[in-house]
């Protein structure tokens, strides 16, 4: 896979840049900021290299349809500020654009077009479309590697069509996981949430073999403990999927990984409520896990302490209340001392995690926080990915 910084020579050529810019909208006002953070080396690294950059991106679900509520506005306004460049964003159908239309005005360096899912041909991963996004450009930088798991045309078919490279992001963000999957220093460990096991079978199927500890935390937790004969009284929790976890405790012992889950908890009555510590056997019939406990906190920061390697996806507990947030806190504390000395190597992932360390103000303290979603889930689940094999 060839990265564009390995380039020659940019200066004046026009450059197709695939972002992932599909940030939090609350009335056209942008809620979190951390992609487009992000993006700020890929943007800065073409325009010292006076490159012409059209950027492709998207926002929401809007289904191929026009839709100015998902429009890239904001966002390219927000940009501009943190650039301190003008951005010129073009509204007109893509269909009728070609390449000598853009870049008129010579102070033109940066364009954007509109949110290119208002065309059902992305999704489709249509050959036309593609064929057509190609030819106003001169070379394809995919610099997106949270869409990368999407067949869809601005991120798999358009190679056909163009010299293609990975961005820097996405370079960044493929080295830190074959730190974890493939290039690993031991002993490692996985902490991993969510509310559904289900949902993260395939990780941990694919991680057994290779990691020394899984520790798993959140409403997942709550069918371990269930499985294990305890009550978890209201707690959230997933149907018939005794068989996942039994095989997983099989496959721990097949491969010498130690699965770690909840000794004690917090439960409150509802998820405004004061936390409680209980121990597995004291959970009531109205109770909600919302945390996990000192004793269960006590046993991950020991975990933590003997590892050289960590990936984080999933936080601990309700943290958006604060009485069950101390879970949470503590496991990102215990990771980022360890950072402060480089005596591991941490990997976060996951939207609920990156909103919590986010809350903390923690996102520099990690070796790398992923914005990536399902394409961070299926790279650990071993699966290849569209985005990437198309650069290969």
């Amino acid at each position: 896979m060839n990265n564009i910084k390995d380039y020659e020579n940019l200066n004046q050529k026009k450059i197709l840049l695939r972002l992932d810019l599909n940030v939090p909208l609350n009335n056209g006002v942008i809620t979190d900021e951390t992609r487009i953070d992000k993006i700020l080396p890929i943007i800065n690294f073409l325009i010292k290299k006076n490159s012409k950059i059209i950027v492709i991106s998207h926002v929401g679900r809007p289904k191929g349809k026009i839709n100015y509520d998902l429009s890239l506005k904001p966002i390219c306004e927000n940009l501009e500020k943190k650039i301190n460049q003008k951005i010129h964003l073009i509204n007109n159908d893509i269909f009728k654009l070609k390449k000598d239309d853009l870049f008129k005005d010579p102070n033109d360096q940066i364009i954007f077009l509109e949110n290119i899912r208002f065309y059902e041909e992305e999704e489709k991963n249509d050959y036309s479309f593609a064929k057509h996004l190609a030819g106003l450009a001169d070379l394809y930088v995919n610099d997106a590697f949270s869409c990368s798991h999407r067949f869809h045309a601005s991120v798999n078919k358009i190679t056909e069509f163009l010299p293609s490279f990975a961005g820097l992001q996405l370079e960044t963000e493929i080295n830190a996981l074959k730190k974890i999957t493939s290039e690993i220093k031991k002993p490692i460990t996985c902490i991993i949430g969510g509310s559904k096991i289900s949902t993260k079978i395939g990780i941990i199927e694919n991680l057994l073999p290779k990691f020394d500890n899984i520790v798993i935390v959140g409403g997942m937790a709550n069918n371990i403990i269930r499985f294990k004969g305890n009550q978890i009284g209201k707690s959230i929790k997933e149907e018939n999927c005794e068989k996942i976890i039994k095989e997983i405790f099989e496959n721990s012992k097949k491969y010498s990984c130690k699965i770690t889950f909840p000794d004690d908890v917090l439960v409150g009555k509802n998820f405004n409520d004061k936390s409680k510590i209980k121990g597995l056997n004291e959970i009531e019939y109205d109770d909600l896990i919302l945390d996990i406990g000192p004793k269960t906190i006590n046993k991950i920061k020991n975990i933590i302490e003997n590892s050289k390697t960590i990936l984080w996806n999933g936080p601990a507990g309700y943290f958006e209340n604060s009485n069950f947030a101390n879970g949470s806190y503590e496991i990102a504390k215990s990771i980022i001392n360890k950072n402060k000395n480089k005596s591991i190597y941490s990997v976060v992932g996951g939207g609920d995690t990156i909103a919590f360390i986010n809350k903390i103000n923690g996102m520099k303290n990690f070796d790398f926080v992923s914005t990536a979603g399902g394409a961070f889930l299926e790279y650990l689940e071993g699966k290849e990915l569209p985005g990437i094999k198309a650069l290969d």
